[in-house]
């Protein structure tokens, strides 16, 4: 398996793109703005969009795949989340305000995109690749997502704070080589990180403190005006671990 690192800021601008990885040729984890440095012919092979969540920064160019390249392919586009979060997309989304819900066109049985329903646990599998919801705490429902070759595995925590349910689960996983966790916020703003569910350094390090395994461990998430006081705060908090900021266009083999 292959995971392209298409965006992965708290933000944009410039350089700066949201939370969005394409796995192999076929799949995205999460569909944020970096979705759209892709062509139209690397759009058109997306299948599968795999959600953590349904705020703006993880969701908001799901409508322009499907609008730009829905009728240029012969299949519907799964969109796979959670119960709850597939309902808040229908409501709030795809539903004739905001977007035309294409779950419905050109018609109910033969649509350009298709909602499925994914529980935590429960494995999803593609072509010999696993991906299975892992828990994950937030303002909203929310998930993160092992991804296992079957060689190795790689695990994305998605938008959380402190979380005792994740780490059982990630402490089972033998073949664990890559690990990517939030830091949203520095440790001046952990009020704040603590209010809107996301981590900053110190809590950062209570999380890790539960991990038992060595993966290669990456922070992503970090708001912009603040990503490298960030960085430096989790260097001083997390000095047992080698923890590295995630890039755009960052490759995992595995």
């Amino acid at each position: 398996m292959q995971l392209r690192i298409l965006g992965c800021s708290g933000g944009i601008g410039g350089e700066l793109r949201t939370t969005s990885m394409l796995l192999d040729h076929d799949t995205l984890i999460d569909s944020g703005t970096g979705v759209g440095d892709l062509s139209i012919n690397e759009l058109t092979q997306i299948d599968h969009i795999f959600v953590t969540h349904s705020h703006m920064d993880h969701v908001a160019t799901i409508p322009f795949i499907v609008d730009t390249v829905g009728w240029m392919r012969d299949r519907p586009i799964m969109v796979h989340a959670t119960r709850e979060t597939l309902a808040i997309l229908r409501e709030h989304l795809f539903n004739w305000k905001l977007w035309p819900d294409f779950s419905q066109i050109p018609s109910a049985t033969n649509p350009v995109m298709r909602f499925e329903t994914v529980s935590l646990g429960e494995t999803v599998m593609l072509d010999g690749r696993a991906i299975t919801p892992l828990p994950a705490n937030h303002v909203v429902p929310a998930v993160g997502y092992h991804l296992d070759s079957g060689k190795a595995s790689l695990v994305f925590t998605g938008d959380t704070t402190t979380n005792d349910a994740l780490w059982p689960i990630v402490n089972r996983i033998a073949n664990l080589k890559y690990l990517i966790i939030e830091s949203a916020l520095s440790d001046r703003d952990r009020e704040l990180a603590q209010l809107s569910k996301h981590l900053c350094p110190s809590l950062l390090a209570t999380e890790l403190a539960k991990l038992k395994l060595t993966p290669e461990i990456y922070i992503t998430h970090l708001k912009p005006r603040e990503s490298e006081l960030i960085m430096q705060q989790i260097a001083v908090t997390v000095k047992e671990r080698r923890l590295r900021m995630l890039q755009n266009n960052h490759v995992f083999e595995f």
